[in-house]
């Protein structure tokens, strides 16, 4: 970000730039695409998913969980609650982000989920090599959306037990590919699609 000439404003709020583009006079513009692969994976993956309608529940408060929450606050999400190990982590990116976040520890994590409309894992629990993601999904109502940004299992344990419960689940994979969609056209001009082809052709790789 130091080295940008330009940010841009979404990119400003989550702390990060991971799109760059240089302008005609050589000038250095950042944008971060996170949010917007975010949100477009959800309307693919849970197409009834309203974000006014309930709030949600994010689990982890580092970068990955910080451009999710922008991207639901500018959504119009009523809430917000950070279930992490680190209570003081959580906090802190509440008070840098502002508006209707609340938080709440790993131990108060099932009390969170009461109400909730989405549950959103974007810590590396449940991802291959590490330790498995424990929370209990029983006070979660069975119209939340799960969705876990990890994609290496693609369908990780959480997800598997989202759906055995009657929860839509929505995988990472698609916030993978739709976060390059803007980046592919600042540089080459056409929106590209996320298409099946595509998903499998990146699984195959």
């Amino acid at each position: 970000m130091p080295y940008m000439d330009e940010i841009d404003p979404r990119a400003k709020r989550i702390g990060a730039v991971n799109t760059i583009t240089i302008r005609p006079d050589g000038s250095l513009h950042g944008q971060n695409t996170d949010a917007f692969g975010f949100l477009e994976n959800l309307k693919s993956g849970a197409p009834d998913w309203r974000p006014e309608s309930a709030p949600a529940v994010v689990l982890g408060a580092g970068g990955s969980a910080r451009a999710i929450c922008v991207a639901l606050l500018e959504a119009g999400i009523p809430g917000i609650t950070l279930v992490n190990r680190s209570v003081d982590r959580a906090e802190a990116l509440a008070d840098a982000l502002g508006g209707p976040i609340s938080v709440a520890s790993w131990a108060a994590a099932p009390l969170a989920l009461e109400g909730a409309g989405l549950v959103v894992n974007t810590t590396s629990l449940g991802m291959g090599g590490q330790p498995p993601l424990e929370l209990e999904l029983d006070s979660l109502p069975k119209t939340a959306v799960v969705n876990d940004i990890v994609y290496v299992p693609l369908k990780t344990e959480l997800l598997r037990r989202a759906s055995e419960r009657g929860n839509v689940a929505v995988d990472g994979l698609g916030m993978l590919l739709h976060q390059g969609r803007p980046g592919f056209a600042a540089w080459f001009g056409p929106w590209p699609e996320v298409t099946s082809g595509l998903r499998e052709a990146v699984l195959a790789d």
